[in-house]
């Protein structure tokens, strides 16, 4: 029989450790490897885009432009591959036409040759632009369709997405499972129709989660598709991919023989996992949460966020209720794939159902947009109680047409905006992608800081695999603190708490202590408290925050605040913005009042229902 070797993208620098390790691999664990990676004969490296732009912006302060250029000077030979959400670039809201051309081709220029390009909806209007604009750069457009599990999701609904991506110009198609639902006969059903209908090369993206994907990729091959994705073992299983080992071993001696080295991918997961132990990441496993994929069909990623924002709400014990919330959640929104952004905005709302009480009782601006149309055509039919709710009570009219379409912003009209900050067009398409945390990023460097290193809270908290904290990694966190311009850190784990603090010469100072019930019980008392708007002893009233998440006063940083203190406001007028789960909320006035007191500081963190303004009623 002839050969036919099935060729693998290596998802270990982009999906791998967004999917295990919250995206905080750094660029100086990426480069002693590179070269060995390149070595290897993957098809492709998958470096960049999805979590891997902002992750290394918002918490580890690096260019994510720069990590790319690093990337490429190191890998000569194998093409480097990128995830784009179509007109959500590598954001979490639509942008204009515009900026997706300016992206892409800067994206090329930098070292990108492969783009795999979905939308999370399946709405091909939203990836026309970007396809388009990938091949005007000369680059490989990969189409990815999104699988997900539901009554309006047919194998039809997938092969039309798929005909309608090779139509516009795709010189590939993937079959994204991202939440690891599908199964072994499902994957063969797609692959075989695929294969008849469309004829281009077929790629499969499993991730492990409850262990079908290896099974998957095997009929997947068989069934006639030539791609597969994997990682090093390290990087490996739970949320992430299957082991490159795993297959490789698996198909060896086979037709599908993909011919690969594994002394040169045993040497790569040796760095990996000294890399693992050094910054105390954990291992890919399958909890018995994960396991039950199959019923919430929740993304074991999504689990993770899901999980960290109930933590952070000390409501971490209300894991399973808003599991069994997304469902119903998801139903209610026509179904949409749980793929970002779609899996934030699903997800904060069953969050906000189970804490506040009250299914949708409060309903983020994100998912009014989507209600409404603006992130495309849902796949299904929206539960006709909630569009009117959100009709009702939104300032914002419904759309039919492509949401872009009404988005006319230019790389012109941010530069503007920020001004000398920004040394290049990257330095600016950052700006416009991600406003806030770019300022940041650009005035901390434009004042002389060239390296900071922020030690993350997951990093610690990975502790738990060995269940201590070494005096090492109070060193580490010491170490952290010289270097950033930030005056405290504070990490609890267990019963510890590790505070770490400049004293008046600016030099740290460690204290360790174990929290105590006081704590614990005013930690409860912000779960308990009531979101929307408090009664207070003077006649005055609050207007607590719905959500944990950053406080920000004014769209954008260039931008006035939304309102004064002084100012009278009318219902439904936007007062601030709270960013949770990576989406910007408008919080609106609830009632006509006048503007007392602002109690938050712009870009600090609140609690859930925690009083952000105090406000005199109006009445009449």
């Amino acid at each position: 029989m002839k050969a036919k070797p099935v060729k693998i993208t290596d998802t270990t620098l982009r999906d791998a450790h967004q999917s295990l390790w919250a995206t905080r691999m750094r660029t100086e664990d990426m480069v002693p490897i590179l070269e060995e990676l390149d070595s290897v004969g993957y098809h492709s490296l998958e470096v960049w885009g999805g979590a891997t732009f902002d992750a290394p912006l918002r918490f580890l302060d690096e260019n994510p432009w720069e990590r790319l250029r690093i990337i490429k000077k190191h890998v000569r030979k194998t093409p480097l591959q990128m995830l784009l959400r179509g007109q959500n670039l590598v954001g979490y809201k639509h942008y204009s036409d515009s900026i997706v051309k300016d992206f892409v081709k800067h994206a090329a220029k930098n070292g990108i040759d492969i783009f795999r390009i979905f939308d999370a909806l399946n709405d091909t209007r939203n990836v026309e632009v970007a396809i388009k604009a990938v091949k005007a750069a000369g680059a490989h457009a990969q189409g990815a369709v999104c699988y997900t599990i539901s009554p309006v999701h047919t194998l039809e609904h997938y092969v039309e997405t798929a005909i309608e991506m090779v139509k516009m110009g795709c010189d590939s198609i993937c079959i994204k499972d991202m939440a690891a639902l599908l199964s072994p006969y499902r994957t063969q059903k797609l692959v075989e129709r695929f294969r008849k209908e469309i004829d281009v090369p077929i790629q499969i993206h499993c991730h492990y989660i409850g262990g079908m994907a290896p099974m998957n990729y095997l009929k997947a091959v068989e069934s006639g598709a030539e791609l597969i994705d994997t990682a090093t073992v390290p990087l490996a299983f739970g949320n992430s991919q299957p082991a490159v080992e795993m297959i490789v071993a698996a198909l060896k001696d086979s037709v599908h023989d993909t011919g690969l080295d594994m002394d040169k991918l045993y040497k790569i997961a040796d760095y990996f996992e000294n890399v693992r132990e050094a910054r105390n990441f954990q291992r890919g496993v399958t909890s018995l949460i994960h396991m039950k994929v199959f019923s919430h069909q929740v993304p074991g990623g999504m689990i993770s966020n899901l999980y960290s924002q109930l933590e952070e709400q000390k409501a971490e014990d209300r894991l399973e209720e808003v599991l069994e919330e997304i469902p119903k959640v998801r139903a209610e929104a026509g179904y949409p794939p749980l793929v970002t952004p779609l899996s934030q905005i699903v997800g904060i709302q069953a969050v906000l159902n189970i804490l506040t009480g009250k299914r949708w009782g409060v309903i983020p601006d994100e998912m009014r947009k989507y209600i409404l149309g603006y992130y495309g055509k849902a796949p299904g039919k929206i539960d006709e109680e909630v569009e009117k709710k959100v009709k009702s009570s939104s300032k914002l009219k419904p759309i039919k047409t492509r949401p872009a379409a009404q988005l006319k912003e230019k790389l012109s009209d941010y530069k503007k905006e920020i001004k000398d900050l920004a040394k290049n067009d990257e330095d600016v398409l950052t700006y416009a992608l991600f406003p806030q945390q770019a300022r940041e990023y650009l005035q901390r460097h434009a004042e002389g800081v060239e390296e900071t290193t922020f030690l993350t809270s997951r990093e610690i908290a990975a502790v738990k695999e060995n269940e201590y904290m070494d005096v090492e990694q109070v060193k580490e966190l010491i170490k952290a603190l010289e270097k950033s311009k930030v005056d405290e850190l504070t990490i609890e784990e267990g019963d510890v708490k590790i505070c770490v603090r400049k004293g008046l010469n600016g030099q740290p100072a460690a204290s360790v202590e174990a929290p105590s019930s006081a704590t614990k019980e005013t930690g409860q008392a912000n779960v308990d408290a009531k979101a929307g708007t408090d009664t207070h002893p003077d006649s005055s009233k609050s207007i607590n925050a719905p959500m944990v998440g950053t406080f920000y006063r004014a769209s954008a940083p260039d931008a006035d605040p939304f309102i004064q203190e002084g100012q009278e406001v009318d219902v439904g007028q936007t007062v601030c913005i709270l960013e949770a789960m990576k989406l910007m909320n408008e919080i609106e006035a609830e009632e006509k009042g006048v503007i007392k007191e602002i109690l938050v500081e712009n870009g600090q963190p609140v609690e859930y229902g925690q009083p952000l303004f105090l406000y005199e009623p109006i009445s009449g």
